[in-house]
């Protein structure tokens, strides 16, 4: 059991409000329980979630202790596109979750790598064996798989120190004028929706960076656009493209209620990955091309002229 103390700087109508912003991982349902079960006080008194927060009120919070799962090899199918003994790049399909979580136990990428690869790093634990980062569900591409703990924690500092360099392509609903720039925010959890994230203030998120180029527009009224991070939040090229205007085609979470085409997510791949090889030092670069389904709707669109 993990107890975690809050001493609020205002006032909140709802305890399970202030608990929602300042409780990080925790869904507004898994906060519901934790007052179902009666592990939450406030001022040292046992408290309902629709109690009143003043400020300057303590609330504690006593965090059950997570329950890990280990993952199961599973024979799924999986694009390995290089591989040798310290790491792997996989072009993931859109549809497969990368690790357990969120209800997902089996028909990860996780289980389909412990079925495909004799060995994974351990930094991560049972549930995310290898993985170094992710990608959405409904997102097509690649990503990095660590074979070892020494891999791991190279490939770790890369992203951290940003020379790991990721690139993404979109198809964004509507014509995106500008050629190209950069986007610089701060993301955090959307105050109206945990699950979603957003565009906030300097204390209420993280630094997010997004450099993007428009690649082609099409009289349909759509743009190809490039994405390169700099950072790598939470559904970062997602919420900039929504901060832009002009949301990713199929988004369920952040695109347009009325969707043009029949897609199953948003048309957003992880194109193209550079990274130090953690051994030898070599400079490694992969790319992965479009989807079939991403393709054939760029070819039913017609190209602006230049």
């Amino acid at each position: 059991m993990k107890n975690l103390e809050f001493t609020a700087r205002g006032g909140y109508a709802r305890a399970d409000v202030f608990l929602s912003e300042n409780l990080e991982g925790y869904t507004r349902s898994a906060i519901k329980k934790l007052f179902e079960k009666q592990l939450v006080t406030v001022n040292s008194r046992g408290a309902k979630a629709s109690r009143p927060i003043n400020e300057g009120d303590t609330v504690s919070v006593s965090l059950p202790d997570a329950v890990e799962y280990s993952a199961k090899p599973e024979d799924i199918p999986i694009d390995i596109v290089y591989e040798d003994d310290d790491v792997a790049v996989v072009n993931k399909p859109q549809g497969m979750t990368v690790h357990m979580g969120n209800g997902n136990v089996d028909g990860t990428l996780v289980n389909a790598l412990l079925s495909r690869l004799d060995k994974l790093s351990g930094i991560n634990g049972v549930i995310r064996p290898g993985i170094v980062h992710r990608i959405d569900k409904d997102t097509s591409g690649l990503l990095v798989v660590a074979k070892n703990d020494a891999a791991h924690l190279s490939l770790s500092r890369q992203i951290e120190e940003k020379s790991c360099k990721r690139t993404y392509l979109a198809l964004l609903d509507g014509i995106l004028k500008p050629d190209g720039g950069t986007v610089t925010t701060y993301i955090g959890r959307d105050p109206s929706d945990r699950i979603k994230r957003a565009v906030v203030e300097p204390d209420k998120g993280k630094l997010a960076v997004t450099d993007y180029t428009v690649l082609t527009r099409y009289k349909e009224g759509f743009t190809l656009c490039r994405f390169d991070l700099r950072t790598g939040r939470t559904h970062q090229i997602r919420v900039h493209a929504k901060y832009l205007g002009r949301p990713v085609v199929g988004d369920p979470v952040y695109g347009v209620k009325k969707q043009k085409f029949k897609l199953d997510g948003q048309l957003l791949h992880a194109w193209r990955l550079r990274f130090t090889h953690p051994r030898t030092g070599e400079e490694m670069c992969f790319e992965a091309p479009l989807p079939d389904y991403f393709e054939k709707i760029l070819k039913k669109l017609t190209p602006c002229p230049l």
